[in-house]
């Protein structure tokens, strides 16, 4: 497989819209059917310096990104909040490890981050174990946090930390 990792551009909002929109990866997003390309383009405008997001792409086509957020405020400017996903088809193949072990690299080597965070749906397994091989600890259970398939449904919070040496 040859597999591209990469920050993300403006052209990669067709095939970001397409991922989000497929229902094996929107039941463990925020994402919704409806959503139109000129909105996932709009996201894409919107970044600004807190925002990063690599994108594998596989023969000209982005079949998983993942980003970080940097925290505004100033007590807060060491941790961030993390966001993966992978093409239905593509899952289980390595791409979201290789996107995890990028955007680790650039939290931990680029940017310094302490803190990252992330919310999962309780029911996704298979993404609970790979944040958790990265290191990512379970915080909490946020109880009816979101509506999957017409019913309320748990997320968990879960957070990894990356403590210099010199500050342990």
């Amino acid at each position: 497989m040859n597999l591209l990792i990469r920050p993300v551009r403006l052209s990669d909002a067709q095939d970001i819209n397409e991922m989000r929109r497929q229902e094996e990866v929107r039941a463990h997003t925020l994402a919704l059917p409806t959503e139109t390309v000129e909105f996932t383009e709009g996201f894409l405008r919107s970044m600004g310096s807190d925002d990063h997001i690599l994108v594998s792409e596989l023969e000209g086509n982005v079949v998983g990104m993942a980003g970080i957020h940097l925290l505004k405020s100033v007590r807060q400017r060491h941790s961030s909040f993390l966001g993966i996903m992978v093409r239905a088809e593509y899952q289980g193949q390595g791409i979201g490890k290789n996107l995890m072990e990028k955007i680790l690299d650039l939290a931990d080597n680029w940017l310094m981050l302490v803190r990252i965070e992330l919310d999962v749906t309780a029911d996704n397994e298979k993404a609970i174990s790979l944040y958790q091989s990265f290191g990512f600890e379970i915080e909490g259970t946020k109880k009816y946090a979101i509506i999957k398939d017409g019913k309320y449904a748990d997320l968990l919070m879960m957070a990894r930390y990356h403590i210099p040496t010199q500050f342990k």
